[in-house]
């Protein structure tokens, strides 16, 4: 007697097929043996064409809020990038810091975690490293003279004030004895080694301190890193229900202390990795060198090439200020907001990406320049309009419009897993887990998701650890966030690896890093990474997101 298993059914034959789709897509985004965004594009062929969806639907994913929110926040970046604000930022903050070692890395790695949360790690990276790298070498350059001062001083005053030779004599003697000469001579080259090592040493840290803080500065706001931006997208796809519980404000309210942990944490590692115990020499208590002077004068000199503040910055400012505002305000939380209030009363209409696109579309209307009435030209033409702050040249240039592409390919991904019944499979067969403390689950997710994007793309990471993980959460009962928002933020903490991320190929491309010295480094900041992550989830991020309790949009996920 032969039964024939259900497994032969046409829906299985669709998990099979969407289950191929997801392996195919992981291992073309680890390779990179097509460009990442055009394997996004591989659900709207092989969806329709394996009867799993069809291609209206598949290539409507490509277009979500969370890609407007996306494309809004970006545009602020860009405006930021294009009239130099954020550089003005960082210079401003390092002369308020000072050029004392562990306080010039307190500073550069609180700039450089600030710019990240509003523009990309990567351009944070490459704008701080070459400042950092230029105050260095004069702090090692003025120490170097220093020292030369110090040596001819000591072979002018010092070899000879025991031998007894009146000073009219001295320079006869010198020529005469060239003994002490030699010996100063190993002195000084004994002391140029140790220099060398020390602002070697120094220079490493510095550098790694700058990739560091623009990975973990990234997690603080929702647009801060593309991540985010997928946990929002894949909450709102697979619980539509979810009463908006990912929004700037939440995100906010949980990320940010967690980044100025971490901040602080990696500052205090790479303290005692490259810097020492020794706090006199790091803070500078009670010295005051010429040298210091002159390094604080190279960071003061590049401010002063900014000149004052022009008009378009101040435009620009002003409109990414408002715009922080508006996110915070739309949905505080503890009360309504001003959303909620005046359009969202029986639904969500406006959304953060609303408020992005509203603001952005502003910089392609406001001049860039105090506009004149009338008027006309020295060769009698009448003036033309000041150009805005905004042109689409300068968007198309800078717009990394591949990650659009990942964006939708993951949400097609993941309303494919659903489709297919393939999320419902994963998750019945990962139940037995619902046996194991669900702080231990979130802390061994974690780990694999550090240890997977080390080799992987953050992007690709997350959009393949999603769904799986939301459909894992349902199964055992766990609330959807209490795995999905640490794994998304360890995505992100890609401390080891040269290729991990771009801030650290950009760091260990200016020569002085060892793969070494970013993997002793950065091992331990991921274990910490992993640690504060998961004591902020089961302490604020309890309270904030409920996460104790199953919550009613997970039961009414959507169905297919």
């Amino acid at each position: 007697q032969h039964s024939y298993s259900p497994c032969l059914s046409h829906v299985c034959v669709q998990e099979a097929s969407c289950g191929y789709v997801i392996i195919l897509m992981a291992l073309y985004w680890c390779t990179e043996c097509m460009p990442l965004a055009v394997t996004g594009l591989l659900p709207v062929i092989l969806f329709p064409m394996m009867g799993i969806m069809e291609s209206s639907e598949v290539c409507n994913q490509y277009m979500k809020d969370s890609n407007m929110l996306f494309v809004g926040g970006l545009l602020v970046a860009i405006a930021v990038e294009y009239w130099n604000l954020h550089k003005r930022i960082a210079l401003r903050v390092l002369l308020l810091v000072g050029v004392r070692p562990a306080l010039l890395m307190m500073g550069f790695m609180g700039t450089t975690a600030f710019l990240s949360m509003w523009i990309s790690n990567t351009a944070s990276t490459a704008m701080m490293l070459p400042i950092a790298n230029a105050v260095l070498k004069q702090l090692c350059d003025s120490e170097a003279q220093a020292e030369e001062r110090e040596m001819d001083l000591m072979a002018i005053r010092g070899a000879w004030t025991g031998t007894g030779i009146p000073k009219d004599q001295e320079n006869q003697a010198f020529e005469m004895e060239p003994e002490p000469e030699v010996e100063e001579s190993l002195e000084a080259r004994e002391r140029r080694l140790k220099r060398e090592a020390k602002y070697l040493n120094l220079d490493k840290g510095m550098s790694l301190s700058v990739c560091y803080a623009a990975s973990i500065g990234g997690t603080a706001t929702l647009t801060g890193t593309t991540p985010n931006l997928i946990l929002k997208g894949q909450v709102d796809e697979l619980f539509p229900g979810n009463e908006d519980i990912i929004n700037f404000a939440s995100w906010f309210g949980f990320s940010f202390p967690n980044m100025v942990l971490m901040l602080i944490i990696s500052w205090l590692w790479l303290q005692f990795m490259y810097l020492g115990c020794n706090m006199k020499k790091s803070f500078g208590c009670g010295m005051n060198k010429d040298g210091d002077k002159e390094a604080y004068g190279v960071i003061k000199n590049e401010y002063k090439k900014l000149g004052s503040m022009r008009f378009a910055e101040g435009c620009v400012l002003v409109l990414f200020v408002l715009l922080v505002l508006l996110w915070f305000t739309r949905e505080p939380g503890f009360m309504p907001g001003w959303a909620t209030v005046l359009f969202n009363k029986d639904r969500p209409y406006v959304t953060d990406g609303t408020v992005a696109i509203l603001m952005s579309t502003l910089f392609f209307m406001i001049p860039s320049q105090l506009p004149r009435c009338g008027g006309y030209s020295e060769d009698g033409k009448p003036l033309k309009a000041p150009p805005t702050l905004l042109n689409w040249d300068v968007v198309q240039q800078k717009m990394p419009w591949n990650i659009l592409l990942l964006l939708g390919g993951g949400f097609a991904l993941a309303r494919g897993s659903e489709v297919s019944g393939l999320s419902q499979w994963l998750g019945e067969s990962l139940a037995p887990l619902q046996s194991i403390p669900p702080f231990a689950i979130s802390f061994l997710l974690c780990l694999l998701t550090a240890t997977f994007t080390e080799c992987s793309s953050n992007v690709a990471t997350t959009t393949l650890f999603l769904p799986i993980l939301a459909s894992m959460a349902v199964a055992i009962k766990l609330h959807p966030l209490y795995v999905m928002l640490p794994c998304t933020i360890c995505a992100s903490l890609a401390f080891m690896l040269p290729v991990a991320t771009p801030p650290n190929a950009i760091a260990f491309s200016y020569g002085n890093l060892k793969v070494m010295d970013m993997a002793k480094a950065g091992f331990v900041l991921n274990i910490v990474g992993v640690i504060t992550i998961n004591i902020a989830l089961n302490t604020w991020g309890a309270a904030m997101f409920n996460l104790n309790t199953f919550p009613d949009w997970a039961v009414n996920r959507r169905q297919c």
